[in-house]
């Protein structure tokens, strides 16, 4: 077939006018007859892609669903039922179901991209606020540190960031036990008070 089958054209001679002309090709394309399959698809081509394009707007994606339903008419020609409607008909159903599912899966594609880059965007974000947060928690644990008198820094420093025990934290400071205590559960007091904490 010269030019392209999707613009215009005309039925095939002695054809126009005529439903039954259609309906016994498809027949003989049921049969395996190439060239009856060849008329039909110069009849249909240009319909199948009119309605494709309708419904689908995108001219090569009206291309891609035409040319799926042409086929499908030449594996599927036996299935047709000239009880159930005209062959014309049954083609055309079948063009504006393929084309609606090229519409739907297209729209899931868009769909689970915009999801995509949603999720993408949105822990990019949480990243961010999270460090922001976490530095600034950071300064202010410093600032608060910097108002406990010195034994009480360095006893919650030698404890909480050093990771001694409270007996260590007394023989590195060289101070009884029950003074590093004392310091302790004042400083932690401050501490939370400074930072704001629930009790």
């Amino acid at each position: 077939m010269s030019g392209s089958p999707w613009q215009g054209g005309s039925p095939a001679p002695g054809t126009a006018g005529r439903a039954e002309g259609l309906e016994e090709l498809l027949a003989r394309v049921a049969a395996g007859d190439e060239a009856a399959f060849e008329r039909v698809y110069g009849m249909l081509a240009p319909a199948v892609y009119g309605l494709a394009r309708r419904v689908l707007r995108d001219p090569a994606q009206a291309e891609e669903v035409a040319q799926e339903v042409l086929v499908e008419v030449w594996r599927t020609a036996s299935r047709y039922d000239p009880g159930r409607g005209s062959a014309l008909s049954w083609v055309m159903t079948m063009a504006h179901h393929r084309a609606v599912d090229r519409v739907r899966s297209v729209q899931a594609a868009i769909d689970r991209d915009t999801r995509a880059a949603h999720r993408e965007h949105r822990v990019a974000y949480d990243e961010v606020a999270e460090a922001v947060t976490t530095r600034l928690e950071g300064e202010r644990a410093r600032r608060c540190l910097d108002g406990l008198t010195e034994l009480q820094r360095r006893s919650v420093e030698l404890a909480f960031y050093g990771g001694y025990s409270y007996p260590e934290v007394a023989g590195l400071l060289k101070i009884p036990l029950g003074t590093v205590k004392t310091r302790m559960r004042d400083g932690l007091v401050r501490l939370r008070d400074c930072m704001g904490v629930e009790r």
